[in-house]
């Protein structure tokens, strides 16, 4: 079935992201991967042909525009050419809405133009060494010191976090408050006691800066912090959650359409007994199966898309969207592997470097486990 979803000005934008890609990235994606990070002058020759913040009002240098798709083309481009190393989604699809529907005048005239230009690189610091998907069990203390609070503890797994320059770090302001007992403080790069420690070795998305981080009583402003009040945090994110897991579910179904592609094209080219791959029974039935799940998936997607535009998308239609891509995703460059043989298990094949890229994303942005919980509460169980 044909794909409805964009219109003229989308793909205009995506002919344009292709052509940076081709000439930004992809000579220079392989060596990033060796040095497990992306240089920051990326960043800002991304962001002088606008690929960051549409949603950021034009005063301070943004599109004003409410629009997924733009974000969508983003990912996908990101993804057709195996940048996994790229924070660009983190950037845009999860951060933008903290830094721009929570701030204040000051904030937004401190930090906006910057997010936009790609000279201020965003993260969000919530996962802990004991708290992962389960954000009320986080540990990282603030307490208030007059104009300041004094932050400590510790996250992992951040993306974007050595070149960060600005981490919304979700803290406990008040332990014995609950839900109603986090606050989200933005913390800035050249902050006394905010250290980085490893830039982590992971199994996929080698290029990609993904650290611990340490703060030892960083005193960090009340006007830093996102909401008016202390507490919002928890409702906060969850506000802001959907549109992360759609973000992933984009990359999910793009990365299982780019993977299954390159997989007929090699089945009709690889031979074995004397005939092509495509030839075989077996390798037909494969291609069928998987061509039906991404269509069907794709489409669930991209309804998802329209309802975000319209804000209409609710937690458990992304939870659904969320858990279902990424499983399917592996599922589909697991079997595309298979079809390659040993040349599938061969790292310069770009299969082999998806399937390693893949399997972190049934786990972050809440595990398939967890969006099935959500879904079965939806239920009134």
């Amino acid at each position: 079935m044909q794909r409805d979803l964009f219109e003229e000005e989308h793909l205009l934008f995506r002919e344009t992201v292709r052509e940076f890609m081709t000439r930004e990235v992809v000579p220079h994606h392989a060596q990033w991967e060796k040095d497990g990070i992306v240089p920051r002058e990326l960043w800002k020759k991304a962001g002088e042909i606008g690929m960051f913040g549409f949603t950021v009002p034009e005063e301070y240098g943004g599109a004003g525009i409410t629009d997924f798709r733009f974000n969508t083309v983003i990912v996908e481009e990101i993804i057709r050419i195996g940048a996994s190393g790229l924070g660009f989604g983190l950037h845009n699809d999860i951060m933008a809405p903290y830094m721009v529907d929570l701030t204040n005048e000051e904030q937004k005239q401190r930090w906006l133009p910057g997010f936009v230009s790609g000279e201020l690189i965003t993260a969000i610091g919530m996962t802990e060494p004991g708290a992962g998907s389960d954000l009320q069990g986080i540990r990282t203390s603030a307490v208030r010191e007059d104009d300041h609070y004094l932050v400590n503890g510790q996250k992992t797994f951040i993306t974007n976090g050595i070149n960060s320059d600005l981490v919304v770090v979700v803290t406990k302001t008040d332990p014995s408050a609950g839900a109603r007992g986090t606050t989200l403080l933005v913390v800035e790069r050249g902050m006394d006691g905010f250290s980085r420690g490893r830039n982590l070795e992971k199994i996929g998305m080698h290029a990609q800066d993904t650290a611990e981080l340490f703060f030892e009583n960083v005193r960090v402003p009340v006007a830093n912090r996102l909401g008016d009040d202390e507490g919002q945090g928890f409702f906060q994110l969850m506000n802001n959650l959907p549109q992360e897991r759609l973000s992933i579910a984009v990359a999910a179904v793009a990365a299982a359409e780019s993977v299954l592609e390159s997989t007929i094209e090699y089945c009709k080219n690889r031979t074995a007994f004397g005939r092509n791959l495509g030839a075989f029974q077996n390798t037909r039935f494969v291609i069928a199966e998987l061509s039906t799940e991404v269509e069907i998936a794709r489409h669930y997607v991209d309804k998802c898309i329209r309802a975000l535009n319209a804000k209409q998308l609710t937690v458990v239609d992304a939870a659904k969207a969320k858990w279902w891509t990424t499983e399917l995703q592996q599922k589909v460059i697991d079997r595309c592997l298979q079809l390659h043989g040993g040349y599938g298990y061969m790292v310069e094949y770009p299969v082999a470097k998806a399937w390693m890229d893949s399997r972190v994303q049934t786990i972050y942005g809440g595990t398939t486990e967890i969006m099935k919980e959500i879904i079965g509460r939806s239920f009134g169980f």
